[in-house]
């Protein structure tokens, strides 16, 4: 029978992940404020007395760079939910178990992909 420390990670493994992922959403929020501040931004480039056809293009270019931006945020707004999903479930010590094979998820890909479900086996059964 298998014992409690081959079904999960110690729990100095999974403070040291916690401490990666803290990491990790400190710098993911960062990088989201910046993100939102240059959504919001005032559009105002300094084109107000340039010809019309320049304020033409730069007004579509400003529109794709708000889409752009904002499925940016959307992205980056996924990430940090994974991430603080990630560690609800090193509070419940399920952290780094596949939920496909129920196995351990290896320790390096769990530091490359932090807020990873799947092992590399699970994820190549999805192909």
């Amino acid at each position: 029978m298998a014992t409690d420390t081959n079904v999960r990670y110690s729990d100095k493994d999974l403070a040291e992940f916690k401490a990666l992922i803290q990491e990790k959403i400190d710098k993911a929020q960062h990088d989201l404020d910046l993100i939102k501040s240059a959504y919001m931004n005032d559009h105002n480039n300094g084109t107000d007395d340039t010809s019309p056809t320049f304020k033409a293009f730069d007004e579509g270019s400003e529109v794709m760079s708000k889409e752009s931006n904002s499925q940016l945020a959307i992205r980056q707004e996924k990430f940090i939910r994974d991430l603080k999903n990630a560690l609800i479930r090193i509070e419940n010590k399920t952290y780094g178990i596949c939920r496909v094979t129920g196995k351990l998820i290896n320790k390096k890909r769990l530091e490359l992909v932090p807020h990873a479900t799947l092992s590399i086996e699970a994820k190549n059964m999805q192909k």
